[in-house]
């Protein structure tokens, strides 16, 4: 099952490395991982999505907790929670399926972020069904590139991890 985990960390060199070592060193990979500051520049938010049964994710959690710089941990996905993701697409622009990327970049509300004599560079945000039918329709029309962010995720509602 896929877990999506939000960590507060103390905002300094080699925080990375150690919790990416969590996760190789037990065999787990992560398939996605975005890291910010958070409002204060001190703090970083880490999302980090990987796949594993509840108890392995559990001894995850767990393990990173005893980090010295790791201050809170919370699998965001035992709650309601709002995740976004933000890609880059280079596409071949020819002229024969220039049309066709427009009205798909228009039905998604993306946005064509530039323009060459040959590509179009499209960005869209979304969550992971949004972004899996957009690139579902793109890629028979010539993807050259993508670039992900990596999902971010946040609680609805009241609830903060703070």
């Amino acid at each position: 099952m896929q877990h999506t985990i939000s960590v507060l960390v103390v905002n300094r060199f080699g925080v990375l490395s150690r919790i990416s070592g969590l996760f190789s060193g037990r065999g787990f990979n992560i398939e996605s991982l975005n890291v910010a500051e958070t409002n204060d520049p001190d703090i970083s938010r880490m999302t980090i999505v990987t796949i594993g049964d509840d108890s392995k994710i559990e001894q995850i959690t767990k393990q990173l907790n005893k980090l010295v710089d790791v201050i809170k941990v919370i699998d965001l996905t035992e709650e309601n929670f709002v995740d976004r993701e933000l890609i880059l697409i280079k596409m071949n622009a020819e002229p024969r399926v220039r049309e066709e990327i427009l009205r798909i970049v228009e039905i998604f509300r993306s946005k064509v972020v530039d323009v060459s004599a040959n590509t179009y560079t499209i960005e869209i945000t979304g969550d992971q069904s949004k972004i899996k039918g957009f690139l579902d329709l793109l890629r028979p029309l010539g993807i050259k590139e993508i670039v992900r962010s990596g999902r971010i995720a946040i609680s609805r509602g009241t609830k903060s991890i703070n």
